[in-house]
């Protein structure tokens, strides 16, 4: 089916037999990786069984910041090539845009106005022993890449982490996003349970939950 081209995985937190499952009986041209990986091993480790049958692509969560392992383990990756956050990439004529990481109120939190200008300007002020951008708020999402990927971005599909307004616990700021790369769809995990809905400016949204997946049409296909 036309549909199950593309499909959609949420966070796995360790379980990736629903992605593999997938795969093998959908036979997609990609599939497209949610964020929060609880990685112990580098992410093609857990991956190997479906290398070469699909493209697979990813965006980081938050729990991928969680330890230092975690983060070498899908950011240095034989995989870290696909990651989508900031990018995109075309699939079978569909252009997917990505966005992970997630929302804080000490870099931005929408509603509130940004504190840094960029991670430079956030560098200059902390103290001289810090030399690089700790591991604790690499997950930001920060304002000035938000507001470039806006200006910048034309995709059919936006995958974020965070939760557009649909979810009770997302924001209008990613509805906005998507409206203005020309998304159709946003496919979103974090929050663990599947729905779909459409926004007041008609861009369908699909949660993915825990585990799940989902395909283009937002279609639950596969539950943990």
């Amino acid at each position: 089916m036309p549909d199950n081209k593309i499909l959609f995985c949420g966070d796995p937190h360790g379980y990736f037999a629903n992605v593999i499952s997938a795969v093998y009986q959908y036979r997609p041209e990609a599939v497209v990786l949610l964020g929060d990986y609880n990685l112990e091993m580098p992410l093609e480790n857990y991956l190997s069984a479906i290398i070469g049958m699909t493209q697979i692509c990813w965006i980081p969560g938050n729990h991928d910041f969680d330890s230092q392992s975690e983060y070498d383990h899908l950011l240095h990756s034989a995989l870290a090539y696909n990651n989508l956050h900031l990018k995109v990439i075309e699939v079978d004529g569909l252009r997917i845009a990505g966005l992970g990481g997630i929302f804080m109120g000490r870099i931005w939190r929408p509603g509130d106005l940004s504190k840094w200008i960029d991670k430079n300007h956030w560098l200059k002020y902390q103290p001289r022993t810090v030399k690089k951008m700790p591991l604790h708020i690499e997950g930001a999402i920060w304002k000035h890449e938000f507001e470039r990927m806006k200006e910048k971005v034309r995709a059919d599909i936006l995958v974020t982490h965070e939760a557009p307004s649909s979810h009770w616990h997302g924001f209008a700021v990613i509805d906005e996003l998507a409206e203005a790369i020309g998304a159709r769809h946003i496919f979103h995990g974090h929050h663990h349970v599947y729905y779909h809905d459409r926004l007041s400016n008609g861009i369908a949204v699909t949660g993915v939950a825990l585990g799940g997946v989902a395909n283009l049409a937002g279609e639950q296909i596969l539950i943990r």
